[in-house]
């Protein structure tokens, strides 16, 4: 089995998330008693948001690349990157180290391809809705990608930074997204990408009249992959 290395700590509500699918997906595939081999480097959110909402990204990359560099030196064999929105900076993690980095949107891409769903609406912070860092990568898989209206970008975005990463779950801000959801499937969407990690604490499959791709269980379940291939 190789080791997976995971950055997390944005926020850790999804790094969470991540060390309890990647170790299922290991036991059901191993048997009852088999968990992953796996580092995670959590950095403090704080800084990295601070820099996010000022326009710093060159900062919050360098943070990243660091975190990268010690799993790496830490016996990592892979780089997973346990959040959306700093894929904005993912060539500069790639860069950093010599191993792979498993890029979220090629999971979240090849699984929308494989149920031949070429419509997607895309759900995350503003900024993944609103640059092209993720959509562009979706959109070279063949999608076709849809993004909320500017109110209900910001409204998302809201509930992401002010609820979902500090661990609140709302009934109204479900009931949001939901609205947001129709909205996207009255253009014309076939399936929700959920592009933020922490989304799917919010939305489950019963809760969209949608399918969901969920990058968070997606990206997981490519690490898994990556450590079980022979």
């Amino acid at each position: 089995m190789r080791t997976i290395g995971l950055i997390g700590g944005m926020s850790w509500e999804s790094s969470a998330e991540y060390y309890r699918i990647i170790n299922q997906r290991v036991r059901d595939q191993l048997g009852p008693l088999r968990s992953a081999q796996l580092l995670m480097y959590s950095v403090d959110f704080g800084p990295v948001e601070q820099a996010q909402h000022a326009g710093r990204w060159a900062h919050a990359a360098l943070i990243l690349e660091d975190a990268a560099r010690r799993l790496q030196a830490g016996g990592a064999e892979c780089v997973v990157l346990c959040t959306n929105t700093m894929h904005l900076v993912a060539p500069r993690i790639e860069a950093a180290v010599s191993i792979p980095f498993l890029h979220i949107a090629d999971a979240a891409g090849q699984a929308a391809v494989e149920a031949g769903t070429l419509t997607v609406g895309l759900l995350g912070t503003a900024f993944t809705m609103e640059q092209d860092f993720l959509k562009a990568r979706l959109a070279a898989q063949g999608l076709t990608v849809l993004v909320p209206d500017a109110d209900e970008r910001q409204a998302v975005h809201r509930i992401i930074y002010d609820e979902l990463c500090v661990g609140v779950i709302s009934d109204t801000s479900r009931q949001v997204y939901q609205r947001v959801i129709e909205s996207l499937a009255a253009r014309g969407a076939q399936a929700i990408v959920l592009g933020c990690t922490e989304i799917g604490l919010l939305i489950k499959p019963q809760h969209s009249e949608l399918p969901l791709l969920d990058t968070t269980e997606l990206h997981a379940q490519a690490a898994v992959a990556f450590a079980l291939e022979n």
